[in-house]
């Protein structure tokens, strides 16, 4: 297997914080983002849509997203598991993934790719010219406070996102978290005390790995 990755980058953290948790080391080259790597032909000529991370299988298929590689990385490394030891609790944890990705990573997103004077015409990832629209970046930080709101009542009734054991869904909470601070300047209210107490633990239980 053959790992690209550029670990500075959200996508790419959440990946390093469950090969981290799990001890998984994998032949990892990192695709400068800041250089726009991503868009030059020889990556392109492996992954397309010129995002990472990006693994490529023995076989040469390539998993561009994820959640898709960190379920196949499950699957062959079973210790310590990220994703549910039960059918319940794996569908909880997929179901947070989910819930995070379209409730709080994809306003982040846009907020920051609307905005940001470096993504001009590039307000979507990938190789297609994208015009940034300002509202959307306005309704971003909206749409955060309002995932955040959310999130403190869902942990006031557990210890974790997807129930009482530390999973992939409190990874990419935390990882939205850092995200959102730096490029949406948007951070939870201190007020939002269960968020506080759970951001606290799950930090801790991340370095555990």
């Amino acid at each position: 297997m053959k790992l690209y990755s550029f670990d500075a980058a959200p996508n790419p953290a959440r990946l390093k914080l469950f090969m981290d948790f799990k001890q998984i080391e994998l032949d990892t080259t990192q695709i400068d983002l800041g250089a726009d790597e991503q868009l030059g032909d020889a990556y392109q000529a492996i992954v397309p849509e010129a995002t990472v991370p990006a693994l490529v299988l023995d076989d040469g298929t390539v998993l561009s997203a994820v959640i898709a590689i960190v379920h196949y990385l499950e699957e062959r490394f079973p210790d310590r598991p990220l994703l549910g030891r039960t059918p319940e609790a794996r569908a909880n944890t997929l179901n947070w993934n989910h819930r995070l990705f379209t409730e709080i990573f994809s306003p982040i997103a846009d907020a920051f790719r609307n905005a940001h004077p470096k993504y001009k015409d590039r307000a979507l990832p990938g190789v297609a010219p994208v015009i940034q629209l300002p509202a959307l970046a306005e309704r971003g930080q909206l749409r955060l406070a309002e995932g955040f709101d959310m999130l403190n009542r869902e942990l006031a009734q557990r210890r974790y996102l997807a129930g009482p054991d530390f999973s992939f869904a409190d990874i990419d909470l935390l990882v939205a978290l850092d995200f959102a601070k730096w490029a949406a300047r948007v951070t939870p209210d201190a007020a939002l005390q269960h968020l506080s107490r759970w951001r606290d633990e799950a930090r801790h239980a991340a370095l555990s790995g």
